[in-house]
């Protein structure tokens, strides 16, 4: 993992995130792709990782692979992929898969796609010796693999290990309403919990840079996000976890798009 070789501010972040959101959603409408719902949620996250928190020799697992559209254009903006190979995303013949694998780049490290397998890798790095960050769907918290992993981490005091929970209150067919109070079910395993509004850059950049908050003790950020985040008519919608975006739907969510740039 090369992460980001300088610290930048949350106004430039801020502004980062817009231009992103923009490439996904046309990315999404020209190579007729879904997860877009799914990518839009993650995307200060992605941005904070990649442009403030990861370094070398860290390493990162996105676990919710099927928001790879949003990994990807993070890592266009980073040098690591190159905008032509971006056109191909998810075509015959693409190293760009829909999920993301660990032959797209040696930036991916793991291939991730069936979920609740990322944090019992991530837990793996973590022990041995590594910093690790593990970006989870809200979903996968109901697969019992995440919770042998989180049990097993506590009790190897994993204070190196970060998983970060994108809590956009939806799975593929319902809300996440069950996992209530998500919190508190990951204290009880022994992580030190941290929950903050998952798309604001300053709570984000407080949170992050105080990892590891409590000595042997392995920590989760629950970051509270929305699905669809950015345009208004995708936000907390089940339906754009499957849909793309048709001509006049990418038009008006450009529009959007240029007027929170312009703020």
């Amino acid at each position: 993992m090369n992460g980001s070789s300088q610290i930048h501010s949350s106004c430039y972040l801020k502004e980062l995130a817009v231009k992103i959101r923009r490439d996904i959603v046309q990315l999404s409408a020209a190579t007729h792709t879904p997860h877009i719902g799914s990518s839009l949620s993650t995307v200060e996250i992605l941005t904070m990782l990649y442009f403030h928190v990861l370094r070398e020799n860290d390493h990162f697992i996105l676990s919710k692979g099927h928001a790879a559209l949003a990994l990807y254009v993070v890592l266009e903006h980073q040098g690591i992929l190159n905008r032509s190979e971006l056109k191909n995303f998810h075509s015959n013949g693409s190293r760009l898969p829909g999920h993301p694998t660990s032959v797209c780049t040696s930036e991916i490290e793991v291939t991730t796609g069936s979920l609740g397998h990322g944090l019992s890798i991530g837990t793996g790095m973590a022990l041995a010796g590594n910093r690790t960050f593990v970006l989870l769907s809200d979903g996968e918290c109901d697969e019992g693999s995440t919770w042998e992993a989180a049990l097993f981490a506590s009790q190897r005091k994993l204070d190196n290990l970060i998983a970060v929970v994108d809590y956009n209150k939806w799975r593929a067919f319902s809300r996440t309403d069950n996992l209530k109070p998500l919190g508190e079910k990951w204290r009880s395993f022994g992580w030190i919990v941290r929950e903050v509004d998952g798309h604001s850059f300053d709570a984000l950049i407080d949170v992050f840079d105080g990892v590891p908050f409590v000595p042997e003790k392995p920590t989760v950020i629950i970051a509270h996000t929305v699905k669809g985040k950015g345009i208004s008519f995708m936000e907390d919608r089940l339906e754009w976890h499957y849909l793309c975006p048709d001509e006049k739907q990418l038009e008006a969510a450009l529009k959007e798009l240029d007027f929170a740039e312009s703020q």
